[in-house]
């Protein structure tokens, strides 16, 4: 699913890092909207339980029409949706209708299976940018019935010139209302000009930093938007600094030990499960049904001609 070159760097406080370089994806087919995808990644495919990343924006949406991403499915996951600017329409198969806007989560798992569609309402405020993320979900919660929750009223973590809204899991004693299946953390960090700030982090968790606006640096690090800032484990603080206003992305979690097979947009554990549910999306069966949109659903890509096979969270 990408092609990127990992470049190591050791930074100066902490464990040695290790960037991430991501690849250009047409989200929704080949003139779909361009995302930056740094997961999975040429050499990691996980941080924690995070499996996938998309960064899109700032997009001008002026004589475009913005996101349109057609009723599409997914198994064994959980897709969380963040924006920094702009407005995006979800509905799914359950039934859902919910605009997400900057500061909001939409938390969808769809467990079992779920059919949902993603498009840029008509009344817009003509920007977008965001990120896309998918967790996957651990055998024993893969299973679960799909569920679809908004979350309006986030925790946020203010000291100095640091504010953290964390979207998942826990931050600093902060802990978000939102379902987690697994030890994992999900926060936005916006930094001050000037900011020098400590945040304390679980050493037994991994982490990643993705910058979306300005430039920091990151325990002796500097992380601009584009790249994905790996940071391995056993640190307990992350210091962050910042010149100007700076937006981030922290991910984290600990190490997803299960190997799982993951293809177009289902994660699975074996090759047969992947087969059964592309069948089953073709054949309008198991997903159901998402009302409302105007457009065609997804059709499922092509099965590879050879088996796909169950991989670790290394390549």
């Amino acid at each position: 699913m990408s092609n990127q070159q990992a470049d190591p760097e050791v930074g100066t406080e902490g464990p040695p890092t290790e960037f991430l370089d991501g690849a250009t994806v047409a989200l929704g087919g080949p003139r779909g909207m361009a995302v930056t995808r740094t997961l999975p990644n040429k050499r990691r495919r996980m941080v924690g339980a995070w499996c996938f990343l998309d960064a899109y924006g700032p997009d001008d949406l002026d004589g475009t029409p913005g996101m349109r991403v057609g009723p599409h499915p997914h198994l064994g996951l959980q897709t969380v949706s963040w924006l920094v600017a702009g407005e995006i329409l979800h509905r799914d198969s359950l039934g859902s209708l919910q605009e997400i806007r900057p500061g909001q989560l939409n938390l969808m798992t769809a467990g079992r299976g779920i059919a949902h569609s993603e498009e840029t309402p008509a009344d817009h405020s003509g920007v977008l940018q965001g990120v896309q993320l998918w967790v996957a979900l651990p055998n024993s919660d893969r299973d679960v019935p799909p569920a679809f929750a908004h979350h309006a009223d986030l925790p946020v973590i203010t000291e100095g010139g640091l504010s953290a809204t964390v979207l998942m899991g826990e931050l600093a004693g902060a802990v978000s209302a939102a379902r987690c299946y697994s030890p994992l953390v999900g926060a936005e960090i916006t930094l001050a000009a000037g900011a020098d700030a400590r945040l304390p982090i679980r050493a037994d968790f991994e982490y990643a930093v993705l910058a979306l606006d300005g430039a920091a640096t990151v325990d002796g690090v500097t992380v601009k938007p584009g790249p994905l800032l790996y940071l391995g484990d056993q640190r307990t603080a992350l210091r962050l600094q910042a010149g100007s206003a700076t937006r981030l992305m922290l991910l984290g979690g600990e190490p997803f030990a299960e190997r799982l097979v993951m293809w177009w947009n289902f994660v699975a554990r074996d090759h047969d499960e992947i087969v059964q549910a592309r069948s089953q999306w073709q054949d309008g069966g198991l997903f159901g049904e998402v009302r409302g949109y105007d457009g065609p659903a997804m059709p499922a890509p092509a099965m590879p001609i050879t088996r796909l096979v169950p991989r670790g969270r290394l390549r």
